[in-house]
């Protein structure tokens, strides 16, 4: 296998690369590697850090391109090159890398998913195949409570145990209340989790989680922010849910027309209203404290407002917050 990897590299180094990833993830699975030495080898062949993240199985495994355990309980950003372990798209294999996977990363994040499940299965057991029809059902106030008990019975969801429905753009998912309250909804994606509760109470919770969905950013440059957001941290936020999108909203337009002068704009105002400090902010966007000062001072120019008083952030953080709402309305 190494001598036909090299003579391919020879006419074409993509096919040569490829050979060489398929020859080492097989060799992983003969070995019966575990899932430490497979993100390891994801992350050392693209040379970039690799992630694989398992909601269900509340599995976590970062590692850096030197091959060095780096956890990191933050969401992985959405654009990055992925591929999904399980058809629901909780569990994830991720190349830190955004853009579109070239012919290796494609062939790298294959093989490693492919060996990646092998082993899951192996030492973890499947995930438990959860029927969406009958998610959906649960979490549906208008559906009869004897069908969504029955309903509750064939997931095996526990009486006494407590669950958050989960509010997605391709639909509803349910988590134990120990995985939605930590680093396992790392997996998610754009998402908005309801209160713990139990399975009686679950729409309860999943309309709370639409409420949060709407807070939920896509993380990209147009709509910076949290791409996973519960509802119990929105306090008082979630009654901007309430107002019509058809409001006439002064500081949201006066944002927008700041925004309109320069793609730095949006991000620098976000870094603001979401930091501690100036200087917390300017690291956040890698920028000297006194370049993110004068930045600063130019959008409050074009806000007509200052924002570096208590009153002036708060109004800046209210419109960020209707900003993103009227970006995402209710379904």
């Amino acid at each position: 296998m190494k001598d036909l990897a090299v003579r391919l590299a020879a006419l074409d180094a993509d096919a040569g690369a490829a050979l060489r990833v398929i020859a080492y993830f097989d060799g992983l699975t003969e070995n019966k590697a575990g899932l430490q030495a497979i993100v390891r080898g994801a992350a050392v062949l693209a040379g970039c850090p690799a992630r694989l993240d398992d909601v269900s199985r509340r599995v976590h495994v970062r590692v850096d391109p030197a091959g060095n355990a780096a956890p990191d309980p933050t969401p992985p950003n959405r654009s990055w090159m992925r591929t999904e372990l399980v058809a629901d798209g909780s569990a994830t294999l991720c190349l830190e890398r955004t853009g579109e996977p070239g012919p290796v990363e494609a062939m790298i994040l294959e093989r490693a998913a492919g060996a990646a499940r092998a082993v899951l299965d192996r030492t973890r057991g499947r995930a438990p195949s959860t029927d969406p029809a009958l998610v959906e059902l649960i979490v549906d106030p208008s559906a009869p409570s004897d069908v969504r008990r029955q309903a509750a019975v064939t997931l095996k969801l526990g009486e006494s145990t407590r669950y958050r429905a989960v509010a997605r753009p391709t639909g509803p998912l349910l988590l134990d209340a120990d995985a939605g309250a930590g680093s396992a909804v790392v997996a998610l994606g754009r998402a908005g989790i309801g209160p713990a509760v139990a399975p009686a109470e679950l729409p309860v919770s999943y309309a709370a989680a639409r409420v949060a969905l709407r807070f939920a950013a896509d993380g990209t440059a147009e709509d910076p922010g949290p791409a996973v957001v519960r509802y119990e941290e929105l306090g008082g936020l979630a009654l901007l849910a309430e107002m019509p999108d058809s409001a006439d909203v002064p500081d949201l337009r006066a944002l927008e027309h700041a925004i309109a002068a320069g793609p730095w704009v949006l991000s620098t105002l976000h870094a603001f209203a979401d930091a501690a400090s100036l200087r917390g902010a300017a690291t956040a966007l890698r920028l000297h404290h006194s370049t993110f000062q004068d930045r600063i001072a130019q959008a409050e120019h074009l806000l007509g407002w200052p924002v570096r008083d208590p009153h002036g952030r708060l109004r800046l953080q209210l419109a960020l917050a209707i900003r993103r709402l009227r970006r995402h309305p209710a379904s």
